[in-house]
Order: C-alpha cells, then structure tokens, then sequence
C-alpha cells in the first residue's frame, strides 16, 4: 500500500485570537428518564459548569473556577438556573403547543454567549433558540433584532423585537457583561486555558475496501482544520468532516473520512493534512492503521463516549438552543444572565 503522508501545518488561524463564553440550556418533556432541564457552562469549548434539576445545584466542573470564585458566585448560579429551570417547563408546553403536539418526546433549547477576539477586540453576540433540534428563534446581534425561519417563531420573534426592554438588555449582556466575565474566566484558568497542545494524528481503515479516516486527537484549543490533497491538490469529493468531539482529558478530537476506491489509493497519493496553532510537524505511515492488527485506539473509543453524554446535556442537535426570557436584569454576582424569564 502506497505511504500517506500526514502534515500538520502551524499556520497561524484566522481564529486563533478568538475567545468564547458559551451557555446551553436543554429542556426536555418528562417522558423520558432525564433531568427536566440541564445547564452547561463553557469557556473556549471546554465546560466549568453544570447544573440539572436532579441535583438543583451548581456545580464546578474545572478546578480555576472552582479556585477563584465563591460559595456567594454558585449561590447565585444556582438560584438563577432553578428560575431557569420554571420558565423552562412553561415554555416546552407553549412549544408543544404552537406545534400541535401533545405525546412524544420534546426538547426546548437556547444557546448564547459571546466571542471575543484578544488580538482585534472585535466582539460578538451569540443568541440561538430551538425547539426538536431545529432553528425557532435567533437574535441577530448586529442588526439587534430577532428572526425565525419556522411559523411558529414568527409571533415570538416579532414580540421580542418590539420590546425595548429586552434588546437593550441582551445587548448589555452580550457585547459587555459577558465579555468581562470572559476575560475573568481566562485569567482564572490561563495556564490550562491558553496552553496549546497539538493534535496526534493517524489514519484508520477497517479494510482495504473502507473508507480511509484521519483522525486528529488530543489537541487544544479546540480551533483544528482538517482536509485532504490529493497529488499535491485540494480535494474535496467524497469527505465527511466529523463533529468536534470532547477528551476525558480536556482536550479535544476530530475526524474526516475520505471515500475512495482501492484503485484510486494505489494511483494516486492522498494526504490528509490538520492545521493547528502554534506547531509544524509531518509524518510519514508507510501502512493505514486497520482493524486487522492495529486496533483502533482507545482514545477515539473515550472520547466518544464522553462526547455523547456532553452532547446530550447541552442540547445536541447542532446546539440549537431554546430560549425564553424578558426584562432582563442581570446581576453582579453571576455572569450567565439566567435570572429573567419570558413567555412566548
């Protein structure tokens, strides 16, 4: 079999200035057994907190935050999200409602949060809401308005809009209140924050027939890119770019499969090639990893187990999150803005 080259490139990104704050609500009908609603907290993609209304409490899931905030700052949090968690309930029966539904599963999403970027000072508001994995409501924070591509959002979308209160609000929150919160967090956890790890990367084929996988892991931060050449060019037919996926260990892991025949592999030369931050390394495998001695590592194997219970708490579905919220008035001691509540 032909060798494959494997580059990681150490262009710097686009991205590499780019901070964020994120929050993800779920909401979810009682017909299944899981927490009514879930809360997770994540700086630069990596969570430092969590809440369900099992435990009806905030938690610290990182040791910087747990370090440099106190019992008042999770007082706060918690109080918030079991406000959260009320208005929640409310709004998945509205949900079912607009959408003339009244047996099955359901889930009631939000994301927001804020991006910064430490080398522009550019910033950006983050505001999606959805219900079943699908779009219903998203503020856009440049034109300060809110937009709906479903019927059922448009009443809510419009209302929102009109309400003063609540713009003005939200923009507080996100281009401000948020972004300071943001700046703390990487001060509190800059030497895990900031620290770059590169990606490990190799290729994996069950059998000579199968679709070829690169597999880049154990990287941070999140920011990676990963494409194909093929004799030295772009290719870009028959690749399938994988989710970004979580390690036990902090970092994170990203595949993209390319799918081509046995003859095309012995004709040509592929490479897969992994751009990160910071690093230049190229590796040459004479032989694919299979299944057929080389299993597969158990890292991929981990991670993905993790990345499937954290994608379950924050709202899987490509993160479509729902929110409801009116009269915001965020407070001092807590930064995600969960102490206001709305009807749609």
């Amino acid at each position: 079999m032909r060798s494959v080259v494997l580059l990681l490139l150490g262009a710097q990104l686009a991205y590499a200035g780019t901070h964020s704050l994120r929050y993800f609500y779920t909401a979810v009908s009682r017909d299944i057994d899981f927490p009514e609603f879930t809360a997770v907290g994540l700086v630069d993609d990596g969570q430092f907190m969590y809440f369900d209304s099992n435990i009806m409490k905030a938690v610290p899931k990182t040791e910087w935050i747990r370090q440099n905030v106190g019992a008042d700052y999770w007082d706060i949090q918690t109080q918030n999200l079991i406000g959260a968690h009320q208005v929640f309930k409310n709004n998945i029966q509205i949900a079912k409602e607009r959408f003339n539904q009244s047996k099955g599963v359901h889930t009631f999403q939000r994301m927001y949060g804020c991006e910064w970027d430490d080398e522009t000072t550019a910033i950006n508001g983050i505001y999606r809401d959805g219900y079943d994995g699908e779009d219903f409501v998203t503020m856009d924070y440049k034109e300060l308005r809110y937009i709906s591509s479903v019927p059922q959002g448009v009443p809510t979308a419009q209302k929102w809009t009109n309400e003063e209160g609540n713009l003005e609000g939200w923009k507080n929150y996100l281009g401000t209140i948020c972004v300071e919160w943001l700046q703390k967090y990487l001060q509190y956890g800059k030497s895990s924050l900031q620290k770059i790890v590169s990606p490990q990367v190799s290729l994996l084929q069950k059998n000579p027939s199968s679709p070829v996988t690169c597999h880049a892991t154990g990287f941070y931060p999140s920011g990676v890119t990963i494409s194909w050449m093929k004799n030295g060019r772009e290719h870009h037919e028959d690749v399938d770019l994988g989710e970004l996926l979580p390690n036990e260990d902090g970092t994170f892991q990203r595949t993209s499969t390319l799918s081509v025949t046995p003859e095309d592999w012995k004709k040509n030369q592929f490479s897969c090639v992994v751009e990160h931050q910071g690093k230049t390394v190229t590796e040459t495998e004479d032989e694919i990893r299979t299944n057929n001695g080389d299993s597969v590592p158990i890292g991929i194997i981990v991670g993905a187990l993790v990345a499937v219970v954290l994608l379950i708490v924050i709202g899987a579905a490509g993160y479509m999150l729902y929110k409801k919220k009116q009269g915001f008035k965020p407070v001092s001691g807590s930064d995600d803005g969960s102490n206001s509540s709305a009807r749609t």
